[in-house]
């Protein structure tokens, strides 16, 4: 299919990915504002206890040793096939993390453990040096995507990946999904595949633009409705290649890496869109009218 000779209108039809944008991010920001997000150890104090079992337990099978050790208020057990994780929101000491794996392996004699422990002064310094990372790499964007074009193509690229981002991390806190060290790293890695794709297309734009003639709204929407129609195809099969990469790595993917790839899945379908409707029909708004050429003087 020729996207070019279907003269689809992308600045017109942005509008509705606009709306529907801002009622996301509405929704995103009253979850975030009520529910908060689903932290795991590593940006909240407590023992996190990896459990890898030679036969399937229960919660209620593990209820009673944690009754035992006096800490299972709080405590949230997730158990599966032949793995259990284990939540404490308190620091184990020596003798309870002892304790601990000496009555289940009375349940399972083959279990193996594995203890993550973080002190709330490692929590808190975890959870703002990821969020220095994010804000760095969008002020190192703002900076190269200005001198390389100019600010409106800055604050364009800006507007979609703090969106992208941030729908990504609604998503989590709707639904509750653990956001761990990984997941930073998803979102900075959402972050650079989505301005690498919004570059092509403000690139197509700017060569457009050298020899174009523009004279009213509607030759600057044209324009840009036909860079994106030259760069969508590579938009998308780049996009659909890199989401069956990071959806299969979701399925086949061991544990430690499922939120990553999670995030990766989110993130790649909101930066497929906000790519084409939200950056490059910004930069049109932000653009204005086009300059008209002075009459010249009578001689």
């Amino acid at each position: 299919m020729s996207f070019k000779k279907k003269n689809i209108d992308f600045v017109h039809i942005s509008k509705y990915f606009y709306i529907a944008s801002i009622a996301l991010t509405i929704i995103g920001i009253i979850c975030l504002s009520f529910l908060g997000l689903n932290y795991s150890v590593d940006f909240r104090a407590g023992s996190n206890v990896d459990i890898t079992l030679s036969k399937s337990l229960t919660a209620d099978e593990i209820k009673p040793v944690l009754d035992k050790l006096g800490v299972a208020e709080g405590t949230t057990v997730n158990p599966g096939a032949d793995r259990m994780t284990i939540r404490f929101t308190n620091v184990l000491n020596e003798d309870q993390e002892l304790q601990l794996k000496q009555e289940i392996a009375k349940l399972d004699e083959k279990a193996s453990f594995e203890v993550n422990t973080v002190d709330p002064e490692m929590a808190k310094e975890l959870a703002q040096n990821a969020i220095k990372a994010v804000l760095i790499s969008c002020l190192g964007i703002i900076i190269y995507v200005s001198i390389r074009f100019e600010w409106r193509f800055a604050v364009a690229a800006i507007v979609s990946l703090l969106h992208d981002a941030f729908l990504v991390i609604a998503v989590f806190s709707i639904f509750r999904l653990e956001v761990d060290l990984t997941f930073i790293t998803a979102v900075l890695t959402i972050i650079g595949y989505s301005i690498n794709d919004t570059i092509v297309i403000f690139d197509r734009i700017r060569e457009n633009l050298r020899f174009s003639k523009l004279k009213t709204r509607e030759d600057l929407a044209e324009l840009v409705n036909r860079s994106i129609s030259q760069t969508i195809k590579r938009s998308i099969y780049t996009a659909v290649t890199v989401f069956v990469a990071a959806f299969f790595l979701f399925l086949l993917g061991g544990e430690s890496i499922r939120m990553f790839s999670l995030a990766m899945v989110i993130g790649l379908l909101f930066g497929a869109y906000s790519t084409i409707f939200i950056a490059s029909p910004l930069w049109y708004v932000l653009k204005g009218d086009p300059k008209k050429k002075k009459p010249a003087k009578a001689s």
